[in-house]
């Protein structure tokens, strides 16, 4: 009788709150263009309000869709007249859970099921943890008229955020969001915030004078803030809501409000917006080492490479001179394959057990005989494939073999497309080329400052939304270098980086005698992010380039070390030249291929814990968030005044 009065009871209950959902929703249809933000503002609600209702919207917004959104406004509310707890229930903790889930779906405070559970608070919830969890009497409502309360604002201090506001009035972020739409997307220094109570209008903020803030201004000092944005982290293995929200010093409520797909769960490889002011812990970096020969088990290498040789042979208007004379893709399959060859006869000689097998992939852009070469040739059963060269090749071989996870090594397409566990990137990508640079600066701990021309626009962007802790150096109404706010912008006692990103020699110049003259008083460094072709004109003096140590990202490097004049010069007497960037990359990744393996663990544990480096390539291999694995070993270059270019430590 007792559990069909508690079903009738929950049935109700759960009728009676849809019919409340259904008064307070609206809907709005998605015009293109319009963002989450922009919506929010419109109907006086915040971004996670709408995330609430619409969880498919967290992956984007399509035109002509329709959103359910929140009615404001409300002025009525329901009191609940608490009871004591009487009795207690349990619950076992299944993956990807969360305090924060569990503690709604019960209706438990974060206080009360800590209470019940002492070992949370230092040990954090673990899988198939039996948690009590506390319960309470069917509590009874009634409706009443909102008292006003007696309003209360804050004044936007310079260098405030959100999260400092929020924590200075014991709020958290979404309440203030919902009291101020306003400031959804950015807050304004100067803005007066609705800390609690509601104006009587619902028309603009007016200024006045509210003796409760003013009394708190003068005894309570904010805190001292260092930014006003926010930071992205990456979330790593075996990382809880709740070592989390440890480590950033926030709550977990706090943190699934700035991040509404953590309510579903903490996934490794999501992305976390927390506050700018939140020291980030550096991803934690491989350590290079040298490989060395510990296992002697006979292993099988399968290269992959692009001869097309029915090509040539079928060519009855060139000859094969000829056509090594025209074909540049011929030319650098060759390159690589003679790098190849120089790797293959070093792993002899130092005894590496390797079967070696070369097969021509005949590709182009979209074809290949890869399928028919494994299957006859029962690839599936190799210890690893180098190739072929086409990203789409390359990826159709991943998918082939899959099922045995046999590692394939992508050795020149780039870091895009289909994703296959077992496919291994080896070129970094040009945004983990970019951000190596920026982690390379934060690590010493510089004054990072931009000097971006206004036409490169995707830069700009870049730049903000990865790296929001850069200062950007405001530019003339005619797009030109401003060079006293430049100037403004460095500080003393520590690196003043100067990140320029500009095809323009005018503004190239204005920036370079703008830091020059500064060196007396600063310590400034210029810096880029790409290839710029501008800087090898006769039109910039290369000496002061040397001057301001010129640094920059690339993927490999200029290697004057005992053992790469060794590899020249082994190079040059088997084939009459010196090895090209492509000779040399076929040598750096079939021999760290080769060495690889010949540990004591698989190609994919090597991967997961050590760097290696080569000749003049790294291979710093990390689990792509879509499978696969992605290269990060990224050189640090720069213009030394002895105008040679080295590696910056």
């Amino acid at each position: 009788m007792m559990k069909y009065f508690f079903a009738i009871c929950i049935t109700a209950l759960l009728f009676n709150y849809n019919v409340f959902s259904q008064e307070k929703n609206t809907t709005h249809k998605v015009e293109k263009g319009e963002t989450i933000s922009q919506i929010a503002i419109k109907y006086n609600v915040t971004p996670y309000d709408i995330y609430q209702l619409n969880p498919d919207a967290q992956s984007g917004l399509k035109p002509n869709s329709v959103l359910l959104i929140p009615k404001s406004g409300v002025k009525q509310k329901t009191i609940v007249q608490a009871k004591p707890i009487v009795k207690t229930t349990t619950h076992e903790v299944a993956p990807k859970e969360t305090l924060y889930g569990i503690e709604k779906k019960y209706g438990v405070s974060d206080e009360d099921l800590k209470k019940a559970n002492p070992t949370l608070e230092k040990e954090g919830l673990k899988i198939g943890q039996i948690l009590v969890i506390p319960s309470k009497n069917s509590p009874k409502t009634t409706t009443a008229t909102v008292i006003q309360e007696k309003v209360v604002y804050h004044e936007v201090l310079p260098k405030e955020t959100k999260y400092s506001i929020s924590k200075q009035y014991g709020i958290t972020i979404q309440e203030l969001e919902k009291k101020n739409p306003e400031i959804v997307s950015n807050l304004p220094i100067g803005y007066k915030l609705i800390i609690k109570g509601n104006p009587e209008t619902s028309g603009p903020k007016v200024e006045k004078t509210i003796p409760v803030v003013e009394s708190k201004k003068e005894i309570a000092k904010p805190n001292p803030v260092k930014a006003v944005s926010y930071l992205n982290y990456e979330v790593k293995p075996k990382e809880t809501l709740y070592s989390l929200s440890k480590m950033f010093g926030m709550t977990q409520e706090e943190l699934i409000t700035l991040n509404p797909a953590l309510s579903q769960g903490v996934v490794e490889g999501m992305i976390l917006k927390v506050p700018g002011t939140m020291a980030i812990p550096q991803e934690t970096k491989k350590e290079y080492a040298g490989l060395s020969k510990k296992n002697s088990n006979r292993k099988k290498l399968v290269l992959l490479l692009p001869f097309n040789m029915p090509n040539i042979e079928g060519d009855t208007v060139n000859t094969t001179a000829m056509r090594l004379k025209k074909d540049k893709f011929l030319n650098m399959t060759l390159d690589f394959y003679s790098g190849a060859l120089m790797a293959i006869d070093s792993a002899k000689q130092i005894g590496l057990s390797i079967d070696v097998k070369i097969y021509d992939s005949q590709e182009t852009k979209n074809t290949s005989n890869v399928a028919s070469i494994i299957k006859e040739n029962n690839l599936e059963n190799s210890d690893a494939v180098v190739g072929p060269f086409y990203l789409t090749n390359v990826e159709k071989t991943a998918e082939l073999l899959t099922m045995n996870q046999v590692p394939v090594i992508s050795p020149l397409s780039k870091d895009i497309g289909n994703s296959f566990s077992n496919l291994y990137q080896t070129i970094p990508t040009a945004t983990a080329v970019k951000n190596a640079m920026f982690d390379y600066m934060r690590v010493k701990d510089g004054n990072i400052i931009a000097v971006v021309d206004k036409k490169k626009e995707s830069m700009i962007q870049f730049i903000k939304e990865n790296h929001k802790d850069v200062k950007f150096s405001a530019l003339a109404a005619n797009g030109a270098l401003a060079p006293e706010n430049l100037k403004s912008l460095f500080v003393k006692d520590k690196m003043n980086y100067v990140v320029m990103e500009t095809g323009n020699t005018g503004m190239i110049k204005s920036t370079m005698a703008t830091m020059l003259s500064a060196m007396a008083t600063y310590k400034v460094q210029l810096v880029i992010l790409e290839p710029n072709e501008t800087l090898d004109t006769d039109e910039i003096n290369f000496v002061n380039l040397t001057k301001l140590k010129l640094m920059y990202p690339s993927v490999t490097r200029e290697n004057e070390s005992p053992e790469a004049l060794i590899f020249e010069k082994e190079y040059k007497k088997k084939n009459k030249i010196f090895p090209s960037a492509f000779a040399t990359r076929g040598f750096d990744i079939t021999f760290d291929t080769m060495m690889r393996l010949s540990q004591d663990k698989t190609y994919q544990e090597t991967a997961d814990t050590i760097a290696t480096e080569q000749v003049d390539n790294k291979f710093e291999y990390y689990k792509k968030e879509n499978g696969g694995y992605t290269n990060k070993g990224v050189y640090i270059l720069y213009y030394d005044t002895d105008l040679s270019i080295k590696e910056a430590k």
